[in-house]
């Protein structure tokens, strides 16, 4: 059964059939073919797969995200950030990435920061002499910040899976998120110093400073979010509804760029792109019962540790394995598959699920970025104008600082662990 399954969602990929569908269907055709269960029992795990309070807390911070983006937010963001660093080697390139660190803590969502960071910073980057291939790989890497710094709708989705605090989650990816951002800086610098790139110029401390207050009530949607839940005010899920009630706040009254009319027109849009994430996680979820009925989590357990029984080298092991998936295979799928299948490996070893959970979920979106499948590259050379094989080269120095940033969180857990310990 296992075989067919496999061997039947590949098959199913390779004819650039959605993700979604790939996924469900290989499910049934395994169940058909091999299960002395109805069909019927994939549809009741796909319910069951979204029937949960705390995956509401995805379409709220979707819709903030949204809100937020239509309120004018991302300009102010992308100005404080120009101030803060554009005068250096590579300017803009430097202004994408720190743009991306800021509006992680609103979105919550790698693909919001591609798109609405990207659309603005790309066609900027060209137009100070910034080559394509180069702006598409510092737009791509850096909006893979977007699920590791807090809030995260990947770590909603894993908290819920492992039934694990996602406010400690939350804190275990702040110093990884910030690490990540700094690196892809060093990455830029040498590459703009390299290709002659140009920079801004230097901002007067009298204008960051006045950025930086027109950007305060954006930056103050994440301690709005993370104080509440870290305080005992409020869930993560109910975070997701004041940050909603936040983001309408701040577009209707504050910055005056929205009206109550366009809200029916940003929620749809919201609306369209949960139902998109919540279908996959259904999908997802099947897949993930029928690998589980299976067995496959002993497989998986006995070599794991038939090639070693050092909980380091397995959790390499892992991280590889995610990495190398993620070349074909999108984040959440990955994340839906592999959690309730590496749970009772990593339990069995004594690895902390919060921890394995960060480590997870920064494999994962590296691996949104990784061609030939990353959809990060792929949004971003779709606002580029331009094909994944005239990038493929340019991104993978960023894609390896990355990585080294995720192994050593393996070798030093108190990158993650700092916060919540």
């Amino acid at each position: 059964m296992l075989t067919v399954l496999f061997c039947s969602f590949f098959i199913l990929l390779f004819l650039n059939l959605p993700v979604a569908f790939a996924i469900g269907l290989s499910s049934m055709s395994a169940l058909c073919l091999f299960g002395d269960l109805p069909l019927s029992a994939i549809v009741t795990r796909m319910f069951s797969g979204v029937d949960s309070f705390t995956l509401l807390a995805i379409p709220f911070f979707i819709a903030a995200g949204e809100i937020m983006n239509e309120s004018g937010i991302t300009d102010k963001i992308v100005s404080f950030s120009k101030a803060l660093v554009g005068h250096i080697k590579g300017g803009l390139a430097h202004v994408s990435i720190v743009s991306s660190m800021f509006f992680s803590g609103i979105s919550g969502s790698a693909t919001a920061d591609a798109s609405a960071l990207g659309s603005m910073l790309i066609p900027a980057m060209k137009k100070s002499g910034i080559d394509t291939d180069f702006a598409v790989a510092v737009s791509a890497s850096s909006s893979a910040i977007g699920p590791i710094i807090p809030p995260s709708i990947l770590f909603v989705i894993y908290g819920s899976i492992a039934n694990v605090s996602i406010a400690k989650l939350f804190l275990g990816g702040i110093i990884p998120g910030i690490l990540i951002g700094f690196s892809l800086m060093i990455v830029t610098y040498f590459y703009a110093k390299k290709r002659g790139y140009p920079s801004e110029k230097r901002s007067s401390l009298k204008n960051l400073i006045k950025s930086f207050f027109d950007s305060l009530i954006a930056l103050m949607m994440p301690v709005i979010i993370l104080g509440g839940i870290f305080g005992g005010i409020f869930t993560a899920t109910e975070a997701g509804v004041v940050a909603v009630f936040y983001a309408i706040i701040v577009g209707i009254f504050v910055n005056k760029k929205i009206k109550f009319e366009d809200l029916g027109r940003i929620l749809v849009k919201a609306s369209i792109t949960t139902s998109i994430a919540l279908f996959v996680i259904a999908a997802s979820s099947a897949f993930a019962w029928t690998l589980a009925w299976e067995g496959f989590g002993d497989i998986a357990l006995n070599f794991l540790v038939s090639l070693s029984d050092n909980p380091t080298v397995i959790l390499f092991l892992i991280l590889i394995f995610v990495l190398v998936l993620g070349l074909f295979v999108e984040g959440i799928p990955v994340l839906i598959i592999l959690s309730p299948v590496m749970l009772p490996v990593i339990n069995g070893l004594g690895i902390d699920p919060v921890y394995f959970g960060v480590l997870l979920v920064m494999a994962i979106v590296i691996g949104s970025v990784t061609p030939p499948v990353g959809i990060l590259t792929y949004i971003s050379c779709a606002i580029a104008n331009t094909t994944v094989s005239k990038v493929f080269w340019t991104i993978w120095p960023f894609c390896g600082i990355m990585i080294f940033v995720l192994f050593m969180s393996v070798l030093f857990p108190q990158i993650i662990t700092l916060f919540y310990n």
